[in-house]
């Protein structure tokens, strides 16, 4: 029951903050003009470009399977993280928008759905990351390989333009896929010492 607890109020939590960062990096929008051209938009932009992004969203489910444990218990946790997620960020946008919630129903319900069907995939696959041999392994390596097709196929960046956030935050992102990556492997390869030599 703590984990599902607490994949709500992470998943919340995470949905706040993605659209918070999203505002204050906008310098359209009413919290990010005051902003504009300052440290702290650069910081924000960079913040936006790491936590909006689909592989974020997906390790946030597959980091709530990995916490429950139990393939059950991971299912229900992802899910329950990415539907609060959603429930949190797109009243945010709403109201730091200043726009009536109404009109994000259709999107928000197709998240919700999608946070049912993939989420609960993606925490049957954290809660398989601590187990021995290829499962584990292969567990451990979804957040890295998927984050790098991502990044190949829609790098965060818009359009071809390279800026100074944008090269930053791909930086950053490559950096964290790398150690998942390594540390996916590392721990494969522990496991298999530690059964050939006990």
């Amino acid at each position: 029951m703590k984990i599902m607890v607490r994949g709500l109020a992470i998943g919340a939590g995470f949905g706040a903050a993605t659209s918070l960062t999203n505002a204050l990096s906008s310098p359209y929008s009413t919290l990010g003009a005051p902003l504009a051209g300052t440290v702290w938009a650069s910081t924000a932009k960079v913040l936006s470009l790491l936590v909006g992004l689909g592989w974020a969203w997906a390790a946030l489910a597959v980091a709530m399977g990995w916490l429950a444990k139990t393939w059950t218990r991971g299912a229900m946790a992802a899910v329950l993280a990415l539907v609060a997620a959603t429930a949190a960020y797109y009243p945010m946008d709403a109201l730091v928008r200043d726009e009536p919630l109404a009109g994000y129903w259709p999107e928000m319900l197709t998240w919700w759905a999608a946070s049912v069907l993939f989420g609960s995939v993606l925490g049957v696959v954290g809660a398989a990351i601590e187990r021995p041999g290829v499962t584990g392994l292969l567990a451990g390596l979804t957040v890295p390989v998927g984050g790098a097709a991502q990044m190949i196929a829609l790098p965060p960046r818009p359009g071809l333009a390279f800026t100074r956030e944008a090269v930053l935050a791909e930086a950053v992102i490559w950096t964290a896929l790398g150690i998942g990556a390594s540390w996916a492997v590392y721990h494969f390869w522990a496991a298999k010492r530690a059964r050939t030599v006990g």
